[in-house]
């Protein structure tokens, strides 16, 4: 794989630690700005808001600016972002500064994404695509540990400061590894966004936000379902966390390796594996060995399937900048929906362990949206890597049909003229 791949993998990872950090140093924040813990969770929704709704607006910016250009643009803005959220002395000062890194990590996501595809061939865009996503994975088992540990001994604005740091060595080694790219001159909005007329696209964009959705249902709420449930010690839960970051990264590499060749398979296979995971998980809940093992299964299938999430992707709608940020869009869509859901249900009363549920129903829906693509691939035998890739009907207005119908004519009056000559011959 070129290096280059790994510098973005290591953009994602340094992004998606200030995603996920203020989740860890919630406390903190509130008493630095003197709000209520609900105000500090609403930082997490404005970042995911940029994300779903200024991530795609961004990128259609950008689209006709070379994709190295464009990454370096999104690290630029990433970084005032994150810089105004470290030096921040109010609370709206902090929303602000989260919206900015929200806007710009989805369309960094979708770039990143999009630059990998085209430094690698069809057949490794599945491996590829693990490891800049692995920098997801990585944020979990690593970063959010990390900024949690960097708060409780050095205050919340040196993590912030910390991936500063992160997101400026990510953006050199990107300027020294990423190959110049062209001036995409030929890129035009209309036809970018003519790839969502494919209802295929947007079976697999639902598909991957209930994937998600369904882990973030569960993940979003290990740490009380762990403690008031399972019975596990308050200073134990890091380390499973830890364990379940781990198990995402081992998910990764696995799925990665295997996504150019099982795409449809490991999607189907690890919906099912992460609904009996969440059904066991609800039914146990108090049992602690079942909870350890089930946030592993957990953290195995759920997450890790984003390598074949993004494969299939670049099957239905090819490698465009706008169709991966806006997958990227969907994935923290998923994550909102799934932890929002969750949530709702503990208020309702349902209990701690509602959320584990809600994530069972969410990869149950899941897998039901594979179900007509699984027949259809049973019926060609398509488990193979372009299992749905569809080749759609030519366009009758298009200068190449006509181009192509000239030359038809062409061959076929030649054709005849050879038979009359043969004819006169003889």
């Amino acid at each position: 794989m070129p290096f280059a791949i790994y510098a973005l993998g290591l953009m994602i990872f340094s992004m998606t630690t200030s995603e996920f950090m203020v989740a860890g140093m919630i406390s903190s924040l509130s008493e630095e700005f003197g709000v209520s813990v609900g105000a500090i969770g609403f930082l997490i929704s404005a970042y995911a808001a940029g994300m779903i709704i200024g991530g795609p607006l961004l990128t259609v910016g950008l689209l006709k600016i070379p994709r190295k250009q464009a990454f370096l643009t999104l690290a630029v803005i990433f970084l005032i972002g994150q810089t105004l959220g470290a030096l921040a002395y109010s609370y709206e000062v902090m929303l602000i500064a989260r919206i900015i890194t929200g806007i710009s990590s989805a369309a960094c996501f979708g770039v990143s994404l999009a630059i990998c595809f085209n430094l690698v061939g069809p057949e490794s865009r599945g491996r590829a695509a693990s490891i800049v996503l692995g920098g997801l994975m990585v944020a979990t088992a690593i970063g959010l540990p990390a900024a949690i540990i960097f708060d409780q001994y050095y205050g919340w604005r040196s993590s912030f400061w910390a991936v500063v740091v992160l997101v400026l060595l990510s953006g050199l080694l990107g300027h020294l590894t990423i190959p110049p790219t062209p001036k995409p001159a030929s890129v035009s909005i209309r036809n970018e966004l003519g790839a969502f007329r494919n209802r295929n696209l947007w079976a697999a964009y639902t598909t991957s936000m209930l994937i998600i959705g369904a882990t973030f249902a569960a993940f979003s709420y290990l740490s009380p379902i762990l403690t008031d449930l399972s019975g596990y010690a308050a200073g134990t839960v890091p380390l499973l966390l830890a364990v379940y970051g781990v198990a995402t990264v081992m998910g990764n590499i696995a799925t990665g390796r295997l996504a150019d060749r099982y795409m449809m398979l490991i999607l189907a296979i690890g919906l099912v594996t992460l609904t009996l995971a969440l059904v066991t998980f609800g039914l146990f809940a108090h049992n602690p060995i079942v909870a350890f093992i089930a946030v592993i299964i957990v953290g195995l299938a759920g997450v890790p399937m984003n390598p074949a999430m993004a494969t299939r992707i670049t099957r239905v709608a090819d490698t465009g900048t706008l169709v991966t940020t806006v997958h990227g869009s969907v994935i923290s869509l998923g994550i909102v929906i799934g932890s929002s859901i969750g949530g709702l249900t503990i208020d309702a009363g349902f209990g701690l362990a509602s959320p584990l549920w809600v994530g069972a129903l969410l990869a149950i829906l899941g897998l039901i949206s594979l179900i007509p693509y699984l027949r259809h691939k049973g019926s060609e035998r398509n488990l193979s890597p372009h299992s749905e890739t569809i080749n759609p009907p030519p366009d009758l207005g298009s200068p190449t049909f006509h181009s192509e119908l000239d030359v038809y004519k062409s061959k076929s009056v030649n054709e005849l003229n050879d038979m009359n000559s043969s004819c006169r011959s003889s």
